[in-house]
């Protein structure tokens, strides 16, 4: 059975490990660790809820070690999250449902990892909260970025602590930051690759940040000074095909370099893939699950095409995360100006 572990000191060891997939050794479960500071209520931080996902462990690992021999300036909690996937250095599991996907308010509330993700919610409901940071990497070639599910300027101010791309998103539901929008301003980080030491630097400053303030802002942001974009469509590859960045026997062949398409806008006719197949193609989904496609890719000739013109995030050339989640998400520029009269 899945169990909740929390405490109030770190376990011997911790500033030993060289990397996360030692961890259970220290952290059997998933652990919910909670440690005063001058300042309440807390911050709350969440790291590897993707077990293959490192930069957030680094950094918290070296947030505490900065302050072992001196209080923290608020306290902070921090959700260890699949600590099994990362003995593997895996994303999650096999049988295991998305960590990122079972939060309150999610399609996915009947498993025990969900019931999981209730507990740490409600233990940190009970303490109450300053704000919250869920910490991800992603594995295409990607800016740092914050997302955001309530456009309120406390939520904007978080985010533009971190980046001045802030992108706002509905769906998938069930995610840490939108469980948690409902009692403090949060925020998921998006921090690149794995492994990448500026990565560390960038999430360990803005989490030393998020610590010092005493309260976030209530103010607008100047529009020069964030950009923000909505998630449109999230884009998939049908189960009935195969695809491939480089086998020519596969049924899709996606664009060897794909991900160098992240954050550019491209216009209407900007090619993704290729296929011989009559009925194949990229499938985009909505906020309501909805298949619509057909507002969002065209077949012309073999080419698989933008039907308009967009912005993706997240093209991965993983295709195991593909399988697994999905190909990208497909953005709109958000104006900031209507936000304001909220």
């Amino acid at each position: 059975m899945l169990k909740l572990t929390e405490i109030d000191t770190l376990p011997a060891g911790f500033f030993g490990l060289k990397s996360p997939y030692g961890l259970h050794a220290l952290m059997p479960n998933p652990t919910l660790l909670h440690l005063q500071g001058k300042r309440a209520p807390p911050l709350f931080v969440s790291i590897l809820l993707h077990g293959n996902e490192d930069t957030g462990f680094f950094a918290i690992q070296q947030l505490l070690r900065k302050y072992q021999e001196q209080p923290l300036p608020r306290s902070l909690s921090v959700f260890f999250g699949n600590i099994e996937a990362a003995t593997f250095g895996m994303r999650r599991l096999e049988g295991q449902p998305d960590y990122n996907r079972v939060w309150p308010g999610g399609d996915l509330d009947d498993c025990e990892e969900a019931e999981l993700m209730r507990q740490v919610t409600d233990s940190m409901a009970d303490k109450g909260l300053f704000a919250s940071i869920d910490v991800h990497n992603n594995t295409g070639q990607n800016p740092h970025y914050g997302c955001i599910n309530v456009l309120d300027n406390r939520s904007l101010q978080l985010a533009r602590l971190f980046s001045n791309i802030v992108v706002f998103f509905e769906t998938p539901r069930g995610v840490q930051s939108m469980a948690m929008a409902q009692y403090c301003p949060s925020v998921t980080v998006e921090c690149g690759k794995p492994g990448v030491a500026q990565g560390v630097e960038h999430v360990l400053e803005f989490l030393d940040a998020a610590l010092h303030l005493q309260e976030l802002p209530d103010h607008p942001l100047p529009p020069q000074d964030v950009n923000i974009y909505q998630t449109v469509a999230r884009v998939t590859l049908p189960e009935a095909h195969s695809f491939s960045f480089s086998n020519p026997e596969a049924d899709i062949h996606l664009l060897p370099a794909l991900d160098r398409y992240n954050f550019s806008e491209l216009s209407a006719g900007t090619a993704f893939a290729s296929t011989c197949h009559p009925d194949a193609s990229l499938q985009a989904w909505d906020d309501e699950d909805v298949d619509v496609s057909e507002h969002f890719f065209i077949r012309t000739n073999d080419s698989i095409e933008l039907k308009q013109a967009l912005m993706p995030a997240m093209l991965t050339l993983d295709e195991t995360i593909i399988r697994q989640d999905c190909l990208c998400y497909l953005m709109k520029r958000l104006p900031l100006e209507p936000q304001y009269d909220r």
